[in-house]
């Protein structure tokens, strides 16, 4: 299959089908149960892929329909985390959240996304991606009355999601990405230890590895934080320069309807860019034109080999059509850029 100019994917998550869990409501619990759930899971995947199908997407996912949270989902399958005893913490310097403790050395059971990436795989011709969190933003989703140190905790993730990432490659997948939001806040640690402990999750794999790095998915907590960032949203100068000069081969970043110097990307020589052209903080719905914008943007700074039109962050908040719509809008905007290409 010939590969196309500009593809498209996504940061990760859809909207899930109501009678899986409740719309507009982030980490909703399940509705089904037992074997209903992983039927209703496999169906929910066989949707959102017809539904990135349909809108052109390149590169797709399985909209991250089999997880509630995309770091305690996985973090539930660990051992050494106490789910039952909360511990209130700030999560990012934004909002409180009780969270699960590490009473213990973390150590995973066994594989945790693997069937569901062997699924996926099976479920499309596309080419595929498989997201898991990073070791900083697990780190960060957590209390640690263990390791007693941050960086301590996040070699230890890194080490096993190197292993689930190895085996997730294995069924044949096209790209591992790893989400750290957290990179957008603490600098002095993505500096010291944070990409180290990216690459490490990432060591050996042989498929694509990416890194996903944005300003949050459309809740408050992340709407009122943006709003005290001023008229010029610089973040990505801290991690750019450091990124470009690691093993991760994409880096996938906020850029619609942000305050993001579209210039920064600049900062990424030799990586591809996932361009984040949907904002996923409002139910507006692009038209192609406003996709082709920014991608027409981004191009004076990334060649187009090496450019990929994405969404902001995850779409999982938001109502079904119009993520579904926003979809549309992306692929639309996409192959608006390419004819002007040629």
């Amino acid at each position: 299959m010939t590969r196309p100019k500009l593809p498209t994917t996504i940061a990760g998550s859809l909207p899930k089908p109501s009678w899986l869990a409740e719309p507009v409501k982030l980490w909703a619990p399940w509705r089904l149960g037992g074997e209903a759930l992983a039927e209703g899971k496999r169906d929910a995947v066989r949707l959102v892929l017809r539904d990135q199908e349909r809108a052109g997407i390149d590169i797709v996912t399985d909209g991250e329909q089999t997880r509630r949270h995309f770091v305690t989902t996985f973090i539930e399958q660990l051992d050494g985390v106490d789910f039952a005893n909360r511990r209130t913490v700030r999560i990012r310097n934004r909002y409180d959240a009780d969270v699960p403790v590490v009473t213990g050395a973390v150590s995973r059971r066994g594989p945790v996304f693997v069937d569901d990436a062997r699924f996926l795989k099976s479920a499309t011709d596309r080419r595929v991606k498989v997201t898991l969190p990073g070791p900083m933003t697990m780190v960060d989703t957590l209390y640690d009355a263990h390791y007693r140190s941050r960086e301590k905790l996040a070699w230890a993730f890194a080490e096993i999601l190197n292993a689930e990432a190895r085996e997730i490659a294995a069924t044949g997948v096209d790209v591992i990405q790893f989400d750290e939001p957290a990179f957008n806040v603490f600098f002095d640690e993505v500096r010291d230890w944070g990409v180290r402990t990216l690459e490490r999750a990432a060591q050996g794999l042989p498929c694509t590895t990416a890194v996903h790095i944005c300003y949050g998915y459309g809740i408050k907590a992340n709407i009122d934080w943006k709003n005290t960032l001023g008229s010029e949203w610089r973040q990505y100068e801290q991690t750019f320069p450091l990124l470009a000069a690691s093993a991760i081969d994409q880096v996938s970043l906020e850029c619609a309807n942000s305050h993001v110097p579209i210039d920064l990307i600049g900062l990424l020589g030799g990586k591809d860019v996932l361009v984040g052209a949907i904002d996923v903080a409002t139910e507006r719905v692009e038209t192609p034109e406003d996709v082709a914008k920014v991608i027409r943007s981004a191009l004076r700074f990334v060649p187009p080999e090496r450019l990929h039109p994405c969404t902001n962050c995850g779409m999982v908040p938001l109502p079904r059509d119009v993520a579904r719509a926003k979809l549309e809008a992306l692929g639309a905007g996409a192959a608006l850029v390419r004819a002007e290409l040629g």
